[in-house]
C-alpha cells in the first residue's frame, strides 16, 4: 500500500469454468503485486463449469488471497455449496433475494487497520423478478456506513440502464459500483460526480476465444437451430479482466479507477 490513507481494491469479473480458475492461479498474485492491492473481490458465479461455485473452488480462491467472493443467479446450482452460504461470511449471494433464501448479501472484512464492506446485488431487467435492488441496496448501504465508508458494490445484472441507474442512485454513498454478469468488459470506467467509481461490466475471467465463456461452435449451433443445447466452456487461453480502484480510507471516495485485461497464452 503506497499510502496509509489509501486503500487499493482489485475487483475481478465472473470466473468462468476451469480456464477462469486457471487464470486466477496464474495471474492473481502478479496483479496484486503490480497494483499493490489491499483487498481482492472476485465474482465466482460461473466457476463450476459455468454454473455456480463448488466448495472446493471456493477454498481454492480464498487460498489464493481472495478476500470476498460475490455471485449472482447461478450461485444456487452446486449442492455442496449451499450449506456454506450461511456459514462462510466471505461468500455472498445477492442481498435482494428473499430473506428465506440461504446466505447473506453483504460482509465487512478487516483489511490491515481499517474495514471494507462488500455488497452484492442482482438486477431484475431480463432476470428473475426478485426484490428491488435500489431499495434493498440503499437499506444495506445505510447499515454498512455505520461501520465503514469503504463500500464496494457488485451489481450482477443484464441491463446497462439498470446498472447505470443504480450507480447514480448510490453515488456519493458507496466507494464503487461495478457490474458483472454479461462477461463482456465495458470501456466506460469512470468516477461519478459524488466520487463513486463505476464500470458497467468487469468482464470475464475465463477463456479468451469464446462466446461469453462458451465454445463458439455450440453457441452458433444454438442460434442456428434454436435448440436448448448444453453450453460447453471453451478451452482456449485464459484471461483476467476487472478494475483496480484506489480509495480514500477516511471518506471512502474513489480516487482513481483503472481497467485491465490480461491474457495468459498457455
Amino acid at each position: 500500500m503506497a499510502d496509509a490513507k489509501t486503500c487499493v481494491a482489485l475487483l475481478l469479473g465472473d470466473v468462468c469454468g476451469q480456464p477462469g480458475s486457471r487464470a486466477l492461479f496464474l495471474g492473481l498474485h502478479t496483479l496484486v503485486k503490480e497494483y499493490r492491492a489491499d483487498v481482492i473481490v472476485v465474482n465466482g458465479e460461473n466457476a463450476a463449469n459455468g454454473f455456480g461455485l463448488s466448495a472446493a473452488l471456493m477454498d481454492q480462491f480464498f487460498s489464493l488471497g481472495v478476500n470476498v467472493i460475490t455471485s449472482g443467479n447461478h450461485i444456487w446450482q452446486q449442492d455442496d455449496l449451499r450449506p456454506l452460504l450461511d456459514s462462510e461470511k466471505r461468500l455472498l449471494r445477492p442481498a435482494n433475494y428473499p430473506p428465506q433464501a440461504p446466505g447473506h448479501g453483504a460482509v465487512v472484512v478487516d483489511i490491515k487497520n481499517y474495514k471494507v464492506a462488500v455488497l452484492n446485488l442482482q438486477g431484475r431487467q431480463s432476470m428473475s423478478s426478485i426484490d428491488c435492488p435500489f431499495r434493498v441496496g440503499m437499506d444495506q448501504v445505510q447499515r454498512l456506513r455505520k461501520q465503514t465508508p469503504l463500500i464496494l458494490v457488485d451489481f450482477h445484472a443484464e441491463n446497462s440502464e439498470e446498472k447505470e441507474a443504480l450507480a447514480f442512485h448510490l453515488d456519493g454513498k458507496v466507494s464503487a459500483v461495478v457490474g458483472t454478469h454479461t462477461h463482456v468488459q465495458t470501456a466506460d470506467e469512470k468516477i461519478l460526480p459524488g466520487k463513486t467509481a463505476y464500470i458497467t461490466d468487469l468482464g470475464l475471467c475465463g477463456p479468451s476465444a469464446s462466446v461469453i465463456g462458451s465454445d463458439p461452435a455450440v453457441s452458433i449451433a444454438k442460434q442456428l437451430t434454436q435448440m436448448p443445447l448444453r453450453t460447453e466452456i471453451a478451452n482456449t487461453a485464459p484471461l483476467l479482466q476487472g478494475v483496480c480502484i484506489s480509495l480514500d480510507v477516511a471518506s471512502g471516495q474513489a480516487l482513481s479507477i483503472e481497467r485491465f485485461s490480461r491474457l495468459y497464452d498457455i
